[in-house]
């Protein structure tokens, strides 16, 4: 019997969800922080002649919406996408403290030059940042990219990663909840001393000199330098170059040039990237500038610092409507500039509304911030800080946890009882005897204040921590007391004994 094939259509309605450039645009400026935006917007202006600075004075408003001819153009879908999140953002605004006149209170404008100059300590770009550049130039598998990226953040100012491999191990396990291994480790520390400048992520300066040997073209010369280093650093430090030459068997010209060639490797491949006087002097430009008054009133701005004021050119909207006029009169050129013109004005457009999505994104996630904190930012205690984590400003803004995450990135809040990262607002709770939730926060402030006291001569242990915590109403567990330990960079008790 013969088979036959059919073919048959069927109509199916699915849904999926697809990331659209805009979309991309909008979650990248929500994550950078003042710094980086106000170089991203002179990019722009640099690279889209559809934009322009708007001049002090002028009548354009600053962050100018599509006009209803533009608009016309767009396809449906991208018009509906763009008011809806308009739209959400608006609620979210507006739904946030509507129910309780105590609660923080939205005001808006910008800091005064006088403000900005305040907070700015050295170099914009920083030595690790520099680094995680470098990242995506490897071929390597999202969970290196953490432990790496963990290892970074460990090197000392001279770029030397002088922590231990195993100490390494279990504070990936107990910060990243990652079980890894020395040997994992050791494969990922590997990685990072191909990065440049050479000797970066050195063990020790005898290793990081080795890794600059090691990267010079093979001859007598390099095979010398690498003896010298592996055999006889100790009478290298201490420049007792007559030792190195009788046990190397060279004449004076040879052990001159071999002198100059390892004089001239770098004991502190760090500095090679510009951070000459260490991370901790990294500028710190705040995105947020809180402000407490005396009867509890909580206000807060964005901080604009330098951010140009831009918008869309006029002379390019003119052109584009010149043609859209003109249109059925157009010569091919015309209608290839009318491509170019639209194509700029919609980039132009489209960057401008990101903008003003981060805005809102910003405003919206402090707002719920500064909520669920109230008392912190009025009273300045951190004993105060109530459990808050992503999950917590999600819900409050109507916004998705992973916008939130890049919203708490690399992000700084001025107050009146200092600046702090964004990130320090958010931890897990604590529920103590009593039934009340502390932040992770406060905890830690309880176990430095119990080693602060201990008597030095006879420090405690984490046990021993641990059983002062149980006295005091908090029953954590011994191994609570060594996770916030490592967390705040105490050593153990044998350590500390003076």
């Amino acid at each position: 019997m013969a088979q036959s094939q059919i073919q048959e259509q069927h109509l199916e309605q699915t849904q999926r969800q697809i990331t659209t450039q805009q979309q991309m645009m909008i979650s990248s400026l929500v994550e950078m922080p003042l710094t980086r935006l106000i170089e991203k917007v002179e990019t722009e202006l640099n690279d889209n002649p559809a934009l322009e600075l708007v001049a002090p004075g002028d009548e354009a408003e600053q962050w100018q919406n599509d006009s209803d001819d533009d608009a016309a153009d767009d396809d449906f879908e991208s018009t509906k996408e763009r008011e809806d999140r308009q739209s959400a953002l608006d609620e979210a605004l507006q739904g946030l403290g509507s129910d309780d006149e105590d609660l923080p209170v939205y005001q808006g404008g910008n800091t005064t030059h006088e403000e900005q100059d305040t907070f700015v300590y050295g170099q914009t770009v920083s030595f690790y940042d520099k680094l995680k550049e470098q990242i995506g130039e490897v071929e390597i598998s999202e969970r290196q990219r953490d432990i790496l990226e963990y290892i970074i953040g460990s090197l000392d100012d001279d770029g030397l990663l002088r922590k231990p491999t195993d100490t390494i191990v279990d504070e990936l396990d107990i910060h990243y909840n990652m079980d890894t291994s020395t040997e994992e480790v050791e494969s990922v520390v590997s990685i990072l001393q191909e990065f440049d400048p050479a000797g970066i992520g050195a063990r020790s300066l005898q290793e990081c000199l080795l890794l600059q040997i090691k990267r010079r073209d093979d001859s007598r010369l390099k095979n010398l330098m690498k003896e010298v280093i592996e055999k006889h650093f100790d009478e290298f430090t201490k420049n007792k170059w007559k030792d190195i030459r009788q046990q190397l068997g060279l004449n004076d010209g040879q052990t001159e040039a071999l002198h100059r060639e390892l004089i001239r490797l770098n004991p502190k491949p760090g500095a090679a990237l510009g951070e000459t006087i260490g991370r901790n002097f990294q500028q710190i430009t705040p995105d947020f500038i809180v402000d407490t008054q005396d009867d509890g009133t909580v206000t807060f701005t964005l901080n604009s610092g330098d951010v140009p004021e831009i918008a869309v050119s006029q002379s390019f909207a003119d052109t584009l409507q010149e043609y859209k006029e003109n249109g059925e009169h157009m010569s091919r050129q015309m209608k290839e500039a009318l491509l170019y013109t639209r194509t700029k004005v919609q980039a132009a457009h489209n960057f401008i509304e990101a903008i003003k999505v981060r805005y809102h994104t910003l405003t919206a996630t402090m707002k719920a911030i500064i909520q669920i904190q109230h008392s912190f930012f009025v009273e300045g205690d951190e004993m105060l800080l109530k459990p808050m984590t992503l999950k917590d400003v999600a819900e409050k803004t109507g916004l998705d946890i992973s916008t939130i995450s890049r919203v708490n990135n690399s992000k700084y809040v001025q107050t009146r009882w200092g600046i702090f990262p964004l990130k320090h607002f958010f931890s897990d709770g604590f529920k103590t005897e009593d039934g009340d939730e502390l932040a992770s926060t406060a905890i830690k402030q309880i176990i430095q204040e119990i080693f602060d006291s201990e008597d030095k001569k006879h420090p405690w242990s984490d046990q021993k921590v641990a059983d002062e915590m149980q006295r005091r109403g908090y029953p954590v567990a011994r191994r609570t007391v060594t996770k916030y330990r490592i967390m705040m960079n105490i050593p153990v008790a044998r350590m500390r004994k003076k």
